[in-house]
């Protein structure tokens, strides 16, 4: 019985092949379920440089915007670093709903599957054509995965690469959060210090494009 009534509920959460025109409506994967709401991507439109994440944290998940917390805070301050105007830039993520554990009273992150960073390409998509950006900065080596649409592709092989994709230039990097949580100051900053020549090499390509 136990087992029937899950699948049941399997079925009315999850809809793979649902072309939803809303974030709010979106049943691709179960994350919905557990998120406050989806956290789509923001920036001007014909930004020259696209930021993709992993998800959103929470905080992101109960303010509804991308990178508004410590991450995003760290992201604010490369981007100053490397001379990248943050109104050049749209930022957003690979999957658009927070994926969490309870942790006593706490919501911790957990690492999106491939089937939701595939579910969730459909947005990814949506934002590439609305956008149009000359480069993606990948933050990440969940948000390279769904850039390059391969859930093999490592992250720490292509650091300082220029990597080409459907006719994007793609810069892969480590992302905010990576460089928060480094077990020491020497490694934090050297992950900062990445961040900040990956966003700078981003933003000399877009010039170029221009």
């Amino acid at each position: 019985m136990s087992t029937h009534a899950e699948a049941d509920l399997s079925e009315v959460l999850v809809v793979p092949d649902q072309h939803p025109a809303t974030l709010e409506a979106c049943r691709r994967c179960r994350l919905w379920h557990d998120a406050t709401q989806g956290v789509g991507g923001e920036g001007p439109r014909h930004a020259p440089i696209m930021m993709v994440g992993e998800q959103p944290g929470d905080k992101e998940d109960l303010a509804g915007r991308p990178f508004v917390g410590p991450a995003g805070a760290l992201l604010d301050a490369a981007l100053a670093e490397a001379g990248v105007d943050r109104d050049e830039v749209f930022v957003t993520n690979a999957v658009k709903h927070f994926k969490w554990a309870q942790r006593g009273k706490r919501r911790m992150h957990k690492t999106p599957g491939q089937r939701e960073i595939e579910a969730c390409r459909y947005w990814l998509e949506k934002e590439y054509e609305a956008v149009d950006p000359r480069v993606v900065v990948a933050l990440g080596a969940t948000a390279l995965k769904s850039v390059l649409h391969d859930y093999r592709s490592g992250l720490r092989d292509k650091l300082g690469d220029v990597l080409e994709w459907e006719g994007r230039l793609i810069v892969p990097t480590y992302h905010p959060s990576y460089a928060l949580r480094a077990p020491d100051e020497s490694a934090r900053k050297q992950a900062y210090d990445t961040i900040v020549s990956a966003l700078r090499q981003a933003g000399r390509l877009a010039r170029a494009r221009a």
